[in-house]
């Protein structure tokens, strides 16, 4: 910044460093990553191309929520370790695989939209669930086996196809499944989803940069003048959202969804193949997700059902022994 005098880049871009000050307390306080809030701002409200806004969500978040990830860690704040490196796999597969192969297919309008609808399934799904404030929640994926294994790394190659789409989306498939599927709370899934994000973000930025092409010449200016912002806020939403309740992070969700759903119906010209598209991607999401969450309501059932047969088993033991 001050090697080559960038301070003159701020008269221009200004805008992104407010937004970016917005979202990186976002990134580091919620499973949507910094890009979750610039990908929205910058195509719809600023007409920015989504492959442009996609290319600085990458940039901007390896530096951004890698300080919110050094923050978890050093504040040694629970993480779900098994999903880290697992979905980390599938995340690095699906991010590389979605840029080569995936990004390219989607015309900017439908971008924008496939990105908002996904959300908003998410959205909902969580909702119901939640409407049982008391619902069990666990702290770790336990006991871990293989089957959980390849669940982690098909989300992650999901998540990570999507984010070559719209700079993020490792971090909603990973929080999806721990706090659907697992039932992992959303106070550990949160910070679990922040350094996924990180690192596939990193990825993501070095093979664009690197093997793909390269990055769009327009989102280095929007980066340099986010890079001292989200060095600061990331850590700071890390840390605000460390002892907040599951419920409080569930309603800034919630809020951030919906925000950003009302935006891109105001803003977006609707055809009506597009509406149809969008209410596909609901539609699919909504399922996917609720499927998700029925398997979460069988796995606590299961889980009861063992502790249950342990409980059997150590009395009888115990009779055995007088």
């Amino acid at each position: 910044m001050f090697s080559e005098d960038r301070w003159g880049l701020f008269a221009d871009n200004w805008f992104m460093s407010v937004t970016m000050a917005f979202g990186s307390f976002i990134a580091g306080a919620t499973s949507e990553g910094g890009g979750a809030v610039a990908f929205p701002v910058m195509t719809l409200l600023f007409d920015i191309p989504p492959p442009t806004a996609r290319d600085f969500s990458l940039m901007i978040q390896s530096i951004g929520m890698t300080a919110a990830a050094a923050t978890i860690l050093f504040t040694k704040t629970k993480v779900e370790k098994n999903a880290l490196v697992w979905a980390s796999v599938g995340g690095t597969i699906g991010v590389i695989f979605g840029l080569e192969f995936v990004a390219g297919r989607f015309s900017p309008a439908f971008a924008k939209m496939f990105f908002i609808s996904i959300w908003l399934a998410f959205a909902f799904a969580l909702f119901m669930i939640n409407r049982y404030r008391d619902r069990e929640v666990l702290r770790r994926i336990e006991p871990f086996t293989h089957k959980h294994a390849m669940l982690l790394v098909a989300a992650g190659v999901i998540g990570g196809t999507i984010t070559s789409i719209t700079g993020s989306g490792l971090d909603i498939a990973t929080f999806a499944l721990l706090v659907l599927r697992f039932r992992i709370n959303e106070s550990i899934a949160t910070p679990t989803s922040v350094v996924l994000m990180g690192i596939n973000a990193f990825v993501g930025f070095v093979w664009k940069a690197g093997v793909g092409g390269g990055m769009a010449e327009a989102a280095w200016g929007y980066w340099w003048v986010c890079v001292p912002i989200v060095v600061v806020g990331a850590p700071i939403g890390a840390w605000f959202i460390k002892s907040r309740s599951r419920h409080f992070v569930s309603r800034l969700l919630y809020a951030s969804i919906a925000i950003q759903f009302v935006a891109a119906i105001l803003i977006i010209p609707m055809s009506l193949q597009l509406v149809l598209f969008t209410t596909a991607v609901f539609s699919t999401g909504l399922l996917f997700f609720r499927r998700m969450a029925d398997g979460g309501v069988k796995r606590l059932q299961w889980l009861e059902i063992k502790e249950e047969r342990k409980a059997v088993h150590a009395a009888r033991k115990s009779n055995d022994d007088d």
